[in-house]
């Protein structure tokens, strides 16, 4: 039973890998953005970790500086009570004092580990900011390549076989309008010059009247 169900779910990753590939290779820029995204959420969660580790070692520090203060004023105070002779005050303060010297010891390491483990967050926390820039930078690259083969597919529609003739005769429509606008032309620049010739003829005949 216990293998049916380990074959079981060896069956399940293996159709979810398969679906995962194919999803790649149908949209690989929407994959990388989803990708992209869960990195950016993963890495504002991991800087809000080092936000706190950096804030449980200043309470650890400021812990560790209270209790220097108070062995150095124990100790300070044993001193007294052993010149005063008094035995239940030199008990107490040797009871004190061996009990902030432990305490000091113990936030000494807890300080050293918490400063080795903030190093070690702070080093993974920017190697995750370098991954997710990298990534953009490829989803940039990728977005560029789509870009590219979308506007070749929109220019190979264009430049088919039959469009190529839609613009030929495009082209010929063209050419026939500019032709007639042309003669059109000349046949105006032709009526002004005659109407100019007959306006002329008209006056000199009528200075000859005269």
């Amino acid at each position: 039973m216990k293998n049916l169900i380990q074959r079981f779910k060896y069956t399940i990753q293996a159709d979810l890998h398969d679906l995962f590939d194919k999803k790649e290779q149908k949209n690989p820029i929407s994959l990388l953005n989803q990708y992209i995204r869960e990195a950016e959420k993963q890495t504002e969660q991991t800087g809000k970790l080092l936000a706190r580790q950096s804030q449980l070692k200043k309470e650890l520090e400021t812990q560790l500086q209270q209790t220097e203060e108070m062995l150095a004023k124990r100790e300070s105070q044993l001193a007294l009570a052993t010149a005063s002779g008094e035995a239940d005050l030199i008990a107490f303060a040797n009871e004190e004092v061996a009990a902030y010297t432990v305490r000091k010891s113990e936030l000494l390491s807890s300080i050293n580990a918490s400063t080795q483990e903030y190093f070690e967050l702070e080093r993974k926390f920017e190697t995750m900011k370098h991954k997710i820039k990298d990534m953009k930078v490829r989803q940039l690259q990728l977005m560029g390549k789509e870009n590219v083969t979308r506007a070749h597919h929109q220019m190979d529609k264009v430049l088919t076989s039959n469009n190529e003739s839609n613009f030929d005769e495009l082209s010929n429509y063209i050419d026939e309008l500019a032709q007639k606008i042309d003669k059109k032309y000349e046949v105006t620049t032709f009526e002004t010059r005659l109407a100019q010739l007959e306006k002329e003829g008209t006056s000199k005949a009528i200075e000859l009247g005269k």
